[in-house]
């Protein structure tokens, strides 16, 4: 009970600190599935999170799926581009390595919300990872622009 309450507030924490980074618009949570390893799915979840194109991607709603493939490309985790699936939401982006040829516009709405979740399996195994990531945005430019350290 106590590792598990301990767990909780924990992740509320993270959840918190992403929500308030500079300039953040939306918060996103990505989840990793079907990975080789937990390594692996710790590099997909990362580079997917960290990526600034993805980033930048999110802050103009764009569902732009190629900047997350790509991102899964250069993580170093093992992945068969013919069976990677990604969700936004509960709306299909991509199945099987292509478009899932869903409606742009109601992809576009969901990642116009502030909160959403990208899942993503890298059909290779049955690992699981998440993480928080959020938007880059004209703030977070404005705010890490003005000043000298």
């Amino acid at each position: 009970v106590f590792r598990d309450t301990v767990r909780s507030i924990a992740e509320e924490l993270a959840m918190m600190i992403v929500k308030d980074g500079e300039g953040a618009t939306k918060f996103v949570k990505i989840n990793i599935r079907d990975a080789a390893s937990p390594e692996d799915a710790r590099l997909a979840a990362r580079a997917v999170a960290n990526s600034l194109l993805v980033k930048t991607a999110w802050y103009g709603a764009d569902p732009n799926w190629g900047r997350i493939m790509a991102a899964l490309g250069y993580s170093g985790a093992a992945l068969n581009e013919n069976e990677i699936k990604i969700s936004f939401d509960n709306l299909k982006v991509v199945r099987n390595g292509m478009t899932a040829d869903t409606d742009p516009k109601e992809l576009v709405a969901v990642i116009s919300k502030k909160e959403f979740e990208i899942t993503i399996s890298l059909g290779a195994g049955k690992s699981v990872h998440s993480m928080y990531s959020c938007d880059i945005s004209h703030g977070y430019v404005d705010i890490n622009a003005s000043y000298m350290t």
